[in-house]
Parts: structure tokens; sequence; C-alpha cells
């Protein structure tokens, strides 16, 4: 077998790449930077680093929004110069797995596939795999027998609630709820409770600092502008106002939990119940959300180990074990 093979996660704030040839993940900001409208400037995490700092004309964005493909053009850009340096300059004929999320349509599934055919990776086979059945196995669960796992990916602009049994969804939701959700709940608090604008990059590294913090017993320093006066300042955020205004969009997380739960069929009610809720995803390790679930749904919380690459590992098992071929699919009237 080729070991030319790639797997793709594409994720709104990270896009993961398996690279069979050499057994590793890369993980990289999905952002691009664009000059003069034209001109590609700078990519992947050299991007990020410039985000909410660059001049007027250069221009940053996510390529994705909500799980699904907003800029084809940018993205096919994205994955052509990733993969490029992944084949260290040399792209020779691949295979590409791709995960999806399930709860989208025909047309945006179909926007994954031409994304891959036509960003120029001379493609060889193009597989789709729904993303939850990824997250299971990427998270060390045997997703091809009859028991049902419910698995919960809180990633940075959706989060996915999907029941899996025997290789398949049986249920799913997407909820437009995730880690950039989260930030605008801290600025707009920030703002609010101190009169103070802070950047998205500062709101996410409270955030990520929150369980140290409160470890420590600290609060949060940040920089920002003073809305009374213009000036730049510095402040001290409690922990406990950071956890307030994040409480609302956890409650809602575990409200579609339990909507799933109630759709689901007693027999994987059964399995889930002795088997817990699998929790993944970028935004999932913030502070104290895996214990809101545990006391929202009664159900035990098992943590990914890798909550950012899940997916991708999950990718990395069904291209190396014959077992798991069969979870991925070409799309219909797209199969080479």
């Amino acid at each position: 077998m080729s070991s030319n093979i790639f797997g793709i996660d594409l994720g709104t704030s990270n896009i993961k790449i398996y690279n069979r040839a050499d057994d590793t993940i890369l993980v990289e900001k999905n952002m691009i930077a664009i000059e003069n409208k034209s001109t590609l400037f700078a990519y992947g995490d050299s991007a990020f680093e410039m985000y909410e700092k660059a001049p007027a004309n250069i221009h940053i964005s996510y390529p994705l929004s909500n799980g699904v493909i907003a800029d084809i053009k940018n993205m096919e850009l994205l994955v052509k110069y990733f993969i490029n340096d992944l084949s260290r300059g040399n792209v020779r004929p691949a295979d590409y797995y791709i995960a999806v999320p399930f709860d989208i349509t025909e047309v945006e599934k179909r926007a994954f596939y031409d994304l891959i055919k036509e960003s120029g990776v001379k493609a060889r086979k193009i597989l789709v795999v729904e993303k939850a059945v990824a997250d299971g196995l990427g998270m060390d669960i045997d997703v091809k027998n009859s028991q049902g796992v419910l698995t919960v990916n809180v990633g940075y602009d959706t989060t996915e609630i999907s029941i899996l049994s025997l290789g398949g969804i049986v249920l799913s939701k997407l909820i437009k709820i995730g880690g950039l959700k989260f930030d605008d709940a801290i600025r707009s608090a920030v703002r609010k409770e101190f009169s103070l604008i802070i950047g998205g990059k500062t709101a996410e590294n409270v955030k990520i600092s929150l369980k140290e913090l409160e470890k420590e017993g600290r609060g949060a320093v940040v920089y920002g502008r003073d809305i009374v006066t213009g000036l730049p300042v510095e402040r001290e955020l409690p922990t406990s106002m950071i956890d307030e205004c994040l409480m609302e969009l956890f409650y809602t997380i575990i409200d579609s939990i339990k909507v799933i739960l109630e759709r689901t069929p007693p027999e994987l009610a059964a399995d889930i119940y002795r088997h817990g809720i699998y929790l993944t995803g970028g935004a999932s390790q913030v502070s104290h959300l895996a214990e809101l679930i545990h006391k929202g749904t009664g159900l035990k919380v098992n943590l990914s180990e890798n909550p950012v690459t899940s997916v991708a590992l999950g990718l990395a098992k069904i291209i190396k074990e014959d077992n798991y071929k069969s979870v991925a699919y070409a799309i219909e009237g797209m199969s080479k």
C-alpha cells in the first residue's frame, strides 16, 4: 500500500493533517493573511501571530466558519501550501481522507471534496469520514461494535454531539457554540465590568489559563484599552467573574446533550449510562465544563487525552488499520 496518504481535519481554528509517510500530525492555525487583496502574505501560525495587529492592506481571516468552508479560494491555498510543506516541496499523487461534520448539507459536504480536488495537491482518491466517527476512533473507542457511544466535540465555532454505533452515526446535533463564543463572552463581561476593551487573543489566553489561575488563587492580568480615557491600561480580572460569564454557554451545551439523550433508543442509552460521555475538541478543556456536564447529566465524563488532535488520530487509525477502512466512503457520483 502506498505510504503517500494524508488525513485532513479542517477545524475552524486549527487545521490538523496526518501524514502517513512519517506518521506525524501537523497542527497549525487555520488562518491566512492576504496582502493587497491578491498576494499571499502568511499562513498558519505565522498568520495568527499577525492577527489583530496587521495594517489595513493585510487582511487576515479564517477560511472556515461554523465547521463549513466559507472561503473556498483561500482554503484551497492553505491546503496546497500545507501539503507542499509536508511533502518538502515535492507533491506526489496521494490519497486523501477528509473528516466532515455529520449535520451539514450535501452541498457543504461536497465542498470539502471539491476543496481537495481543486487545490492542486494531485489527489488520486478522496474519501470522506464522519468527524464523530473519527473522533471516537481517536479516543480509542471501537466504534464498529454494537454498543452506543456518546461523543461531544467542543470546537472553536461549533459543538458536535453524536451517538455512535456499528461504525455509523445514530443521532447527531451541531450547535453554534464553541471556543469563539467563550472568548466573546469574556470580552463583553470585561467591557461591562471594567469599561475595558480587550482583544480576541487576550480573551483566549484568559480562557486557557483559567484552570491554572484558580489553582493558584490568582486573578487574570490583562491589557487593553480603557473606554473612558481611550488609554492602554492593565487590569486584574477575578476568576469568579470569568466563570460566571461562561456559565450560560456551558448550560446551552448541557441542554443540547440532554435533547440528544432524550431521543436515544433505550438499548443505546443503557450503553451510554455504563460508559459515560466522551468529551473532546480544543475548547473542551475550559475550566469546569467537564464537571458541569457530569452534574447536569449524571453521567461519567471521559476527557480525551488529545482533545485537539483526536479526529486526526482517528483518521490515522482508519488509514493504518484495514478493519476500519469501511467507515470511509466516496461521495456519490464523485468516486474515481
